[in-house]
């Protein structure tokens, strides 16, 4: 009896403890619909302009059948590639520029008043905000992604088809499957996972300064490696960014192919075993905890 009482005394707790996490979360999409329209309207803009080019593809076929096996695949791929790599494009945008708006703008408009007398711990409001960069935008770039692709690769099935030619080269070199694995590999690993420590740093800058969020997110980061050649002729700091932004391809993908190639072995352990993702870790979780302690104690702007 003891038992089930101390779980039915539990639950509601749980319930108040998912309730604002959840409704905040759904505040971050209300008041930023970028979030969610710049992805539809890349892939959208994506896939009419494919349709453009879908007339020409009967003709590239014929011309791909005197071709080796890798000329074939190099130039089957393109359109898949174009379409994944513009939505990473545009993932990462959107994360950039929501990330350095989401405490500001609460602090412009004066809506911090409001929101800070709503039962809703600074916490619970911080994480929220994480969850758009780190799980809200990663889940819905896959998606459009692999809706895409999927999309060009049956447009283009169809109109094989209808030219009278075989489709067996389509179907071989761009298996939708593996496509859909390796790009959301891709993105949960690299845009996500990697990149964390970036969109910590971008939200602490939103929490931290008053104005000029963009020039506080960028400046410090090229003082530092620009005083570090100054003063010691050296350059691990910008070696440091250029490798972190490069997404650590090297701890995704063998070295010198593409990661969303579907060529491409995927290596998991090897990644999770790299010590720079935990340090980022610990640094994204530093940065959270600065944003959450600034946001309860800024003033609006």
């Amino acid at each position: 009896m003891s038992t089930q009482a101390n779980a039915v005394a539990a639950a509601p707790a749980e319930i108040k403890e998912i309730r604002p996490f959840y409704w905040s979360v759904r505040r971050e999409l209300w008041e930023h619909r970028a979030i969610y329209v710049g992805p539809l309207a890349a892939t959208a803009v994506f896939l009419a302009g494919f349709l453009i080019t879908l007339g020409r593809l009967p003709h590239e076929m014929r011309e791909l059948a005197a071709m080796d096996s890798m000329s074939q695949h190099d130039r089957i791929v393109v359109p898949y590639d174009m379409a994944a790599g513009l939505l990473m494009l545009v993932q990462i945008l959107v994360s950039v520029f929501y990330c350095l708006d989401a405490f500001q703008s609460e602090r412009r408009d004066r809506s911090i008043l409001f929101w800070k007398s709503l039962p809703v711990s600074d916490r619970t409001t911080v994480l929220a905000k994480a969850s758009v960069p780190l799980a809200i935008l990663p889940f819905l770039i896959i998606v459009c992604i692999v809706f895409l692709q999927l999309a060009i690769l049956l447009l283009s099935a169809l109109v094989l088809s209808g030219s009278g030619q075989s489709t067996e080269l389509l179907w071989r070199h761009a298996p939708w499957f593996r496509m859909a694995l390796l790009v959301s590999y891709h993105i949960l690993m690299v845009h996500t996972l990697w990149y964390a420590p970036f969109y910590g740093w971008l939200l602490f800058v939103s929490a931290w300064a008053r104005r000029a969020t963009y020039l506080w997110a960028f400046l410090p980061l090229l003082a530092a490696g620009f005083l570090e050649k100054i003063l010691f002729n050296t350059a691990h700091f910008a070696d440091f960014l250029t490798y972190r932004l490069g997404g650590g391809t090297d701890s995704v993908a063998p070295v010198g192919r593409m990661p969303i190639d579907t060529m491409t072995h995927l290596t998991p352990l090897h990644f999770l075993a790299t010590p720079g993702l935990w340090i980022g870790f610990g640094l994204t979780a530093a940065f959270l905890a600065a944003a959450e302690r600034l946001r309860r104690y800024r003033e609006p702007s």
